[in-house]
């Protein structure tokens, strides 16, 4: 999410219709290759249904220099039923094959369109972006010569919100790469680490606090989450009537897509929204995360103009009861085995730190070992920037075995941001940020300066 406030600024500043050339991708909602063999619910969660090998590309236009496949592979909807999904992932020329990253993309979408798996894809029309713009961050890591997965993790329908069918998709992710031969890997039981930042923190989060239950036999060092939306209720409260409440029709759509809560959901939906409602419904399943924020700027979930009950809606039961199947830290056997680094803004401006911090509190009671980090300074989108190079270097640290046990706490404040850690993949981040920050945080105001040191900006 804190790449909306950029896209949204770049988006509004100059409208931009972007034609798909000839022989480019296909879609998602009619490539054939996104849909699973006849028979594939009688397969174990993870197993790959179907690969090739793609071409991936920064902003769909420069070729990446690595070999780049796509698993389709089977894992599961909410109630537990086989669904599938694609996971894309990167190799570096000279890998190291006995460890994979596991990289979450904050793609906030309920249209398959805005699906990472077509948006890396060489030609592929940017109707998306997020993905293309935290590409650089996936450099990072291979960089280090790490391979790198980035699953479409909310699933074949893009169930926007659904924060558990988004872990189990990420588990089974992990369980498909760690399988597949092309990647001539020195070991069938890989070591993983898996990393994301705000809407890639949900999966982030929730791939972590299934873990035990749902796919132990993975060998998962750690965890690096920042920004984590750990409570819907609480995030709806937060951007409601806000230059973000654009997430919510898309949260609503995805909630109610049949692999997410469809069955008790929809219908509900379908008896309060209005006709206006239903408008914003259907824009929502067909455009990505920036201009559906565009469409609904400023307005309210809340209001008698799009659903009847007005503000009711958040203390409906089938409405309670399915966010708070979705607050990360509740349930003590959804603890997290293997290491966390978690880290906030205290002053973030997209979501709530209290809520992140009572995430983190909860499990730190049941026994997990977490090491959180609060920027006392900046907002949402500066805290992702500043915190790249320290989750980085965490990763690095929980490959080595490097992770002190129990939990820790400290507060810092974000410096000059590190011009290094992303190599030259940093320059188009910061370069389309400076065009962002009319549209920022007043607490990401701050980074201006940071900006101006690293020279980026006239």
């Amino acid at each position: 999410m804190w790449l909306i406030g950029l896209l949204v600024a770049l988006a509004a500043a100059s409208p931009v219709s972007v034609s798909q050339p000839a022989g480019s991708p296909e879609d998602p909602s009619t490539d054939p290759f996104y849909q699973p063999p006849s028979g594939f619910e009688s397969t174990a969660p993870g197993t790959i249904l179907r690969k090739r090998k793609i071409a991936a590309a920064l902003f769909g236009l420069i070729p990446e220099p690595v070999d780049a496949f796509q698993l389709l592979y089977r894992t599961t909807a909410v109630n537990g039923s086989a669904i599938s999904t694609v996971t894309t992932v990167f190799k570096p020329q000279s890998p190291k094959t006995d460890r994979l990253v596991s990289f979450h993309t904050e793609y906030d979408s309920s249209s398959v369109t805005c699906n990472p798996s077509y948006q890396y894809q060489l030609g592929a029309p940017q109707t998306g972006l997020i993905p293309s713009v935290e590409l650089p961050i996936i450099q990072a890591y291979l960089l280090k010569n790490y391979i790198v997965a980035s699953p479409d993790y909310e699933g074949p329908e893009a169930a926007f919100g659904a924060a558990r069918l988004a872990g189990m998709a990420v588990l089974d992710g992990m369980r498909a790469v760690a399988s597949f031969e092309d990647l001539n890997l020195t070991t069938g039981d890989p070591a993983i680490v898996g990393t994301g930042y705000s809407g890639g923190a949900i999966a982030t989060g929730w791939a972590a606090a299934l873990h035990g239950t749902y796919a132990p036999e993975l060998d998962i060092k750690g965890w690096a989450q920042g920004g984590t939306p750990s409570n819907l209720t609480g995030t709806l409260m937060w951007l409601d009537n806000s230059s973000y409440s654009g997430f919510f029709p898309a949260a609503i759509d995805g909630l109610s897509k049949p692999s997410a809560y469809g069955a008790r959901l929809k219908p509900f939906i379908d008896t309060i929204v209005t006709a206006a409602g239903q408008l914003l419904l259907d824009y929502a399943n067909s455009h990505c995360a920036v201009p559906s924020l565009i469409n609904f700027r400023n307005q309210s979930i809340l209001n008698t103009t799009f659903q009847t009950l007005g503000p009711n809606l958040i203390h409906e039961p089938i409405v309670e009861t399915i966010m708070a199947e979705n607050i990360l830290g509740v349930n003590p056997d959804e603890t997290p085995i293997a290491p966390v680094f978690a880290y906030h803004a205290a002053l973030d401006d997209i979501i709530p730190y209290g809520d992140a911090n009572a995430m983190i509190t909860r499990w730190c009671d049941y026994g997990a070992n977490v090491s959180f980090t609060t920027y006392a300074s900046g907002g949402h989108i500066s805290t992702e920037l500043h915190g790249i190079p320290e989750a980085v270097r965490w990763v690095e640290r929980a490959f080595e075995g490097g992770i002190k046990t129990g939990c820790t706490t400290n507060t810092i404040s974000a410096g000059v941001l590190e011009r290094n850690v992303l190599g030259e993949g940093l320059e188009p981040i910061v370069e389309a940020l400076s065009k962002a920050l009319d549209v920022a945080g007043k607490e990401d105001e701050s980074i201006k300066e940071d900006i101006s040191v690293l020279g980026r900006i006239p």
